[in-house]
């Protein structure tokens, strides 16, 4: 389809003049509007006003120019239809074939908060969608162009053939009614809330890709993406290997992500995720020592999950995930004694999501396994705010738990010694990305290196989080170091030494006291909790009575 007619009007002007001069030079006729066809006229291109055409001025401001038959007649005309090609000879409509319009910035001045109503109406395009709409329903004749990034390959087009073929402009249509869809979205949204005082949300998700089933393997499932976040994240990651990601791996790679998002980005840190819940966490002198930590938090349940570091992979981590060919002895702990068990000694991981990987460790890592997918994530440069949750029937939106403390207050008779606050730090951001009830153990295993060695969640109490989870888990982690390590001398004498070290951190407040009282029966010494109980000072009563310090965060960190 040759272009012969272009019709420019656009609110951006970013390379309009450029895209005319070279529209001119292919001999396209052009016709403009208002303050496009001044710029295009001060370029020294030749240009034809709207109303030359319509017979009719530009009218209110500009509020009225291209609402007419003679434009839209031009636009809408089926170039193999007797009625219409008829219409056009007895009206003398001129065919219009490339129409390159985008529209009032809406958007952007409804960015601002404190924009009246008065100036985002004034912002309403009205003129512009509907000629874009005209033009995108009719692309089996007429080209639309909305977005400047488009102007080189649709001149590309016409510089070669003289036209645009049907597959761009069908492209370029189905853009039209996606930047139109945004924009009433928008509008609705913002009249909504300043005339109805009603919340209206419209999300806008793309790039639908179908994933081999759900959660389950009865559920279907599929991925889209949010275009507007420019966050690190599994979603925006680029896959350097592996299979295609399904339904868990992006749930799990999340959570692993976030994890360590949360530490100090100056030292390396690692998560190992298993069914969302961090299995493992460590941060180290290197990322090798990093890993082996995190992964010594739970072995068992590490093998076959989900990996997350701050720090570029190199061949010592890569190295560790070799693992072993042969079954090793681990322990769990069985009514408070050892019970010795065989475990995998491979390192299978279903996925690794790092910022940066080496060449060396990347060639390693695929020649380990063709499945594991391995995951580079980009830099942040903005912070999404919001999460949702879908419910049969509705969707729930809440702001992104992205605060940690808001004070560390000790509030016991003993008190945290001044290098365990980071200890702390360490063990809520491990607490924060565990499951409801949760309660983590973390210990510093060496100056500033910090692992976590007993997770509990997603019980129906915290008691039994630690009872019966984070406790023995630390036993079972502590009796492997004591028999790997060759430590010698009585296990119990020093396992209590150790875990008198370690910081306990829950996930929201003790309604009563039963849970310091458990915990000084096996030995923990330190507590941090948000606070916020009606019963908090029989919490601190306790801790006093067993001489544990406490301390009260003043932020919970629910995570169901």
């Amino acid at each position: 389809m040759k272009i012969k007619r272009a019709l420019l009007s656009v609110s951006d002007k970013t390379g309009i003049v450029e895209l005319a001069r070279e529209l001119d030079r292919a001999g396209v006729e052009l016709i403009s509007t208002g303050g496009t066809a001044k710029s295009i006229r001060d370029a020294g291109i030749s240009v034809r006003d709207v109303s030359d055409i319509t017979g009719f001025p530009e009218i209110m401001d500009g509020r009225v120019k291209t609402l007419h038959p003679l434009v839209h007649g031009g636009i809408l005309a089926r170039r193999d239809h007797d009625g219409d090609q008829k219409s056009l000879t007895d009206l003398n409509i001129p065919l219009i074939d490339l129409i390159v319009v985008n529209l009032y910035p809406f958007l952007e001045v409804t960015k601002d908060p404190s924009v009246s109503l008065e100036v985002a109406v004034e912002n309403i395009d009205i003129g512009g969608p509907t000629m874009i709409r005209a033009a995108a329903k009719n692309f089996a004749y007429v080209a639309v162009v909305t977005d400047p990034a488009d102007y080189d390959t649709v001149l590309e087009q016409i510089k070669a053939d003289g036209g645009v073929n049907k597959e761009l402009r069908g492209q370029l249509a189905v853009k039209v009614f996606q930047h139109t869809a945004r924009y009433d979205a928008a509008v609705d949204t913002f009249l909504s809330a300043r005339i109805l005082a009603e919340k209206r949300l419209h999300l806008d998700y793309v790039e639908g890709t179908e994933l081999r089933y759900g959660e389950n393997a009865h559920q279907s499932a599929d991925f889209y993406r949010d275009p507007k976040s420019q966050e690190s994240s599994a979603a925006n990651a680029e896959v350097l290997h592996g299979k295609a990601m399904s339904y868990n791996n992006y749930v799990d790679a999340t959570a692993a992500l976030e994890a360590v998002k949360d530490l100090p980005a100056d030292r390396p840190a690692v998560s190992v995720i298993k069914h969302t819940n961090p299995c493992g966490l460590a941060t180290g002198n290197n990322i090798a020592d990093a890993l082996e930590r995190a992964w010594q938090g739970d072995p068992m349940s590490a093998f076959g999950g989900v990996i997350a570091t701050n720090w570029k992979v190199d061949m010592g981590f890569a190295n560790f995930l070799k693992g072993d060919t042969v079954k090793h002895i681990s322990y769990s702990i069985v009514d408070g004694e050892p019970v010795a068990q065989e475990v995998p000694g491979g390192k299978f991981v279903e996925v690794i999501i790092a910022p940066d990987y080496s060449d060396e460790a990347v060639e390693f890592l695929k020649s380990k396994s063709k499945m594991i997918r391995l995951l580079k994530t980009k830099k942040t440069v903005q912070q999404d705010t919001k999460t949702f949750r879908a419910i049969t029937g509705g969707l729930l939106v809440q702001d992104r738990d992205l605060r940690l403390t808001e004070k560390f207050e000790v509030v016991t008779e003993k008190q945290f010694p001044g290098t365990y606050q980071a200890l702390a730090e360490f063990t809520t951001v491990a607490c924060k990305h565990t499951k409801s009830n949760g309660i983590v153990l973390g210990r510093e295993y060496a100056p500033g290196c910090f692992q976590v060695l007993g997770m509990g969640a997603g019980q129906p109490n915290r008691v039994d989080s630690m009872r019966k989870l984070s406790i023995p888990r630390t036993k079972e982690n502590l009796l492997r170091e004591f028999e790997d390590m060759n430590i010698g001398g009585d296990f119990e004498t020093w396992y209590q030494q150790e875990i008198e070290k370690m910081v306990l951190v829950s996930d929201g407040f003790f309604p009563f006291d039963d849970t310091v009282r458990e915990a000084a029966s096996f030995g923990i010494k330190y507590i941090v909790q948000p606070g916020g109980s009606m019963r908090d000072k029989d919490s601190v009563q306790a801790c006093n009575e067993f001489g544990m310090a406490m301390a009260m965060i003043g932020c919970r960190h629910f995570n169901h």
